[in-house]
Parts: structure tokens; C-alpha cells; sequence
């Protein structure tokens, strides 16, 4: 194929000690079958042996950078696409990995949808501790096109299997002040401009565990709460975004309370 119909995907890859899972992530980068991609591997301050792991494997389209103190999730990751060279964006975090397929299709997408600069797809959750080897994000049809109130009733958008136009970032960034709801944020504000595309089949594989960041609930809920203070014009526009967000604080008020009392009982 010829580079204008296989264009240049950047992968963004923010890593902090991710050496447990971080050779399934990159091998699953490494046999994709659309071949025309590079990695922007940005080693977030790590003490590990994350940057020995990644530079064993040889391969020019892996690009390394370290910051050299440890920076906020979203902060990290809008200094990775800053090196990014790639007509299209995709993230990847070191403890999840991808279907062979993944950009193939994705690229196939936009080249036929030209409509389109926004793409998610269907993904599935491993987690071992509850012996689910895999199991679907979502066993119903998920919404596309000029769907912000859809997103936000049900958030179904896994930023792993998230492609979108780099052009986009010209005028819009990750919130560097966030550490769990970046990706919400960034694709509900992409919503109220432009149309956003999806695969229904899964393309990706969104591993659960212990150390995921996201279930620090107590954090998650500070965070919605100011992003409803900082939105206060889209809930002016629309109260039923604003009981949708209220519900899931609602959800995870619950789900911190559960957590705290587990720790009490087992105390």
C-alpha cells in the first residue's frame, strides 16, 4: 500500500512502572497487521524496569522519551502527542493490549467514512482475579454519530481503542489537572463539535487488576464534581446531562463506601 492510503497511526503509550504487563502491550503492538505505525513511548518518571523491557525489542518505530519527574496522567500523555508524527492518534496503556486487526480496521474506517475524524470500538475486560478471561464492555449495540448525551447516560468510550485525526489537538488537549477522568472529558467536549464513529466488534482488551488507577473511587468522585462546577454552560444547555453525571457519582459514593467497609470487616 502506498503512504497515502496507509497513513502514519502514532501510538501513545504512558508508562510509570509498568513492568508487569508491559511486554504483552508492546508485542501486541508489534504484530498488528497494518504495519505503518510508531510508538511514542513516554516513560513517566519510572523506577522499574520499564525502559530495559521496552528497548530489547529492536525495532526503529519505537520512540523513547522520559520525563524527569513524575507528571499527572493526562499531563504526560498531552506531551506524547506532542512528538507524535502520525495523521492519526491511538492509546494504549502498559497493562491492556490489542486484536492483530486493531489499526487495520480503523484506518480502513476513516478511509471510507471521511465524515468522520472520531473512532472507538467494542473492547473486552480481562480480569483473572474474577476468572473472566474475557468478556465484552458492552453486549448492546454502542452509539455513534453526534451521541454526547449517549456517552454520557452509559460511558462505554475505552480510550484503548480510541483513533482520532492529530489535527484535532490543534484546539483541544487533555485536561493536565485530571488523573482519572482525562479521556471523559476530552471525548464528551470532542462530542459537541464532531460526529463520532464506531466498530462494534471488539478490537482491544482492557486487562483489570489491582493497581488500576481508576478505581480509586474517592478520587473519581472529586474529579466529576469539578468537572461539573467547569461545565456549567453545557448543564445549562442540558439538565439531563447534569442528572446523568449526579448518577454516577451517585454510583461511585456506593461503590468507595462498599470498599471502606470491606477494609473494616477484614480489620
Amino acid at each position: 500500500m502506498s503512504s497515502i492510503k496507509s497513513p502514519l497511526v502514532s501510538i501513545i503509550m504512558n508508562c510509570h512502572n509498568g513492568e508487569k504487563y508491559l511486554n504483552t502491550s508492546i508485542k501486541s503492538i508489534l504484530s498488528q497487521s497494518y504495519n505503518n505505525w510508531e510508538l511514542i513511548f513516554w516513560d513517566n518518571n519510572s523506577q522499574d524496569n520499564s525502559k530495559k523491557i521496552l528497548l530489547k525489542y529492536k525495532d526503529k518505530r519505537i520512540k523513547y522519551f522520559k520525563s524527569k519527574k513524575l507528571l499527572k496522567l493526562y499531563h504526560a500523555r498531552n506531551l506524547a502527542v506532542n512528538k507524535a508524527r502520525g495523521k492519526y492518534i491511538s492509546f494504549l496503556d502498559v497493562d491492556d493490549y490489542w486484536s492483530k486487526n486493531k489499526l487495520k480496521k480503523q484506518v480502513s474506517f476513516f478511509s471510507k467514512n471521511l465524515n468522520y475524524k472520531i473512532l472507538y470500538s467494542n473492547f473486552y475486560i480481562v480480569d483473572k482475579k474474577k476468572k473472566i478471561k474475557k468478556k465484552k464492555v458492552s453486549i448492546n449495540y454502542l452509539p455513534s454519530g453526534a451521541i454526547t448525551q449517549k456517552i454520557i447516560d452509559n460511558y462505554k468510550v475505552g480510550i484503548l481503542t480510541v483513533m482520532l485525526n492529530k489535527s484535532l489537538f490543534k484546539n483541544i488537549k487533555f485536561k493536565n489537572t485530571y488523573s482519572i477522568i482525562g479521556d471523559f472529558d476530552l471525548i464528551v467536549r470532542l462530542s459537541l463539535k464532531f460526529k463520532i464513529g464506531c466498530i462494534q466488534e471488539p478490537l482491544a482488551y482492557y486487562r483489570v487488576h489491582n493497581s488500576n488507577f481508576s478505581r480509586n473511587y474517592k478520587l473519581h468522585i472529586e474529579e466529576l464534581i469539578d468537572w461539573l462546577k467547569k461545565n456549567r454552560s453545557i448543564m445549562k444547555k442540558n439538565s439531563f446531562i447534569l442528572n446523568s453525571i449526579r448518577k454516577q457519582i451517585g454510583v461511585l459514593m456506593l461503590k468507595n463506601y462498599i470498599k471502606l467497609l470491606g477494609r473494616v470487616v477484614q480489620w
